[in-house]
């Protein structure tokens, strides 16, 4: 079996906690657990998500496959390992297709251990509760995939939810899916008693799920195969495919649901039993944070006077007079305010924010890079402050600014500093400067983190003003 983790989705509705370089799946979103050891990293959605499956894994002798866009392998990559969970391969996405060829994709690297190799694919940015339960289920799925079945997971509703899509089953085949309705649409779905809320998950053989979008896309599978196999040749590291960007132009970008789960006549349906949550937004997040008396959940310092049901998530103290319903969100370089039962139109908010302030769509104060972390401290149009954490062993790329000079402080760990053909070792409390136009690259030799305080001064500070000679992660 081969357990594939999707990691496309961008959680927009998760703004400004979820950017475009730090989407949903892999931000630290969730509440830490009692004892727990570790990271901000096994705070997220992803960790949860490998963590789970793990004991399916060990059980079926499974394989971890993960699907991500290439811009957050390195984020998917240290979160598991921070997780202790080996990842056998990636396939690694430069654009954004939807379910459909994800799916495809996932299959036909799963057909290349068995015709019949069994393919569980599971969206990684969900919370599922009850574990025993949840792996009942998979089992059941397991099942009816040997008989040929292409298995979806329907969750019972609990409410007329107008952000799900919905599946109509009976005795476990599907009759019928359902795109988000209105609200009088979904509460008529309740009463009913024959819908559930679509999870997308799905579990089948490759064989079988590749047969059937040869009888029902063939243009979509033909279209999948020519670029898996052309990428499969340019790949030299088999455990991780890079799918060529130009290989890929010409795929429909298009459901699983639309493409072939409507079409076909051997989808089943298995109830999950467990408990479910697509953390779809604010409202759905606070579920999964402990409430006061008065139904405030919040993550820090808070102070309330007649204050009922928000949620609060900030490294600040807030205090409210006389709010209700209300989330209360501060990420340090942006703070939404809104009725938690609004939240959800956050979706609409980003295109303006796309055009005004593009860059807090894309990045938080803090970024992450293969090499570590850089948070931003301090800014104005002349200069920047910047706290640069580097891995033990690893180095920043090679290169060179046009615009600005750079001064380098070192708190703690060391480092090694070449700037144009001469290096310098600096420990803590010991600096140097790079002038502007040098080559410069940055190294952590040591076994411990090095913390460094960078200056930034000139007329022009973008994280554009890069020009990489050289770079151990093979970036632009």
């Amino acid at each position: 079996m081969t357990i594939s983790i999707l990691c496309g989705g961008s959680g927009t509705r998760l703004w400004p906690l979820s950017r475009e370089l730090l989407p949903k799946q892999f931000a630290p979103i969730l509440p830490s657990t009692p004892h727990q050891e570790g990271g901000d990293s096994l705070n997220t959605l992803f960790a949860h998500t490998l963590k789970r499956n793990q004991s399916l894994v060990k059980s079926h002798n499974a394989t971890f496959n993960v699907i991500t866009n290439d811009k957050h392998f390195f984020l998917a990559k240290d979160i598991a390992q921070d997780a202790g969970i080996a990842i056998d391969s990636f396939l690694l996405e430069s654009f954004a297709k939807n379910t459909a060829p994800a799916l495809c994709f996932a299959a036909l690297k799963a057909s290349e251990s068995s015709s019949d190799e069994i393919l569980l694919a599971l969206p990684s940015d969900h919370l599922i509760k009850d574990e025993e339960s949840y792996r009942s289920c998979i089992h059941k799925a397991l099942d009816l995939a040997q008989k040929g079945f292409l298995v979806t997971f329907g969750i019972k509703p609990t409410s007329p939810h107008i952000g799900y899509g919905y599946i109509k089953a009976q005795d476990g085949i599907v009759e019928q899916f359902v795109e988000k309705p209105d609200l009088a649409t979904a509460q008529k779905y309740l009463q009913s008693g024959k819908y559930f809320w679509n999870s997308g998950m799905f579990c089948f053989r490759a064989d079988v799920f590749l047969r059937e979008l040869q009888v029902h896309a063939p243009e979509l599978l033909e279209s999948c195969t020519k670029a898996y196999e052309k990428s499969k040749q340019s790949s030299p590291n088999p455990q991780i495919m890079r799918l060529e960007p130009k290989a890929c132009e010409n795929i429909q970008e298009i459901s699983i649901d639309y493409a072939l789960m409507e079409k076909s006549s051997k989808v089943a349906c298995v109830e999950g039993t467990f408990v479910w949550n697509d953390v779809g937004g604010f409202e759905a997040l606070k579920e999964e944070w402990q409430a006061d008396e008065r139904g405030n959940a919040t993550k820090g310092a808070y102070v309330a006077l007649d204050s009922t049901n928000n949620f609060i998530l900030s490294d600040k103290l807030v205090a409210t007079i006389g709010v209700e319903n209300l989330a209360i969100i501060n990420s340090g370089d942006c703070l939404l305010i809104a009725p938690l039962a609004q939240t959800q139109r956050i979706k609409e908010l980003i295109p303006t924010l796309k055009a005004t302030h593009p860059e807090l769509t894309q990045i938080h104060n803090t970024a992450h890079r293969p090499w570590g972390t850089y948070s931003v401290l301090l800014e104005s149009s002349t200069y920047k402050i910047k706290q640069i954490v580097v891995k033990p062993k690893h180095r920043l790329s090679l290169q060179k600014h046009f615009h600005r000079n750079e001064h380098w402080i070192v708190v703690s760990g060391s480092a090694l500093v070449q700037i144009g053909e001469k290096e310098v070792f600096l420990k803590a409390n010991e600096s140097t400067y790079i002038p502007m136009g040098a080559s410069h690259r940055l190294e952590n030799p040591g076994k411990i983190p090095l913390v460094l305080i960078e200056v930034q001064m000139g007329e022009y500070l973008g994280e554009d003003d890069i020009v990489r000679l050289e770079d151990d992660y093979k970036r632009h």
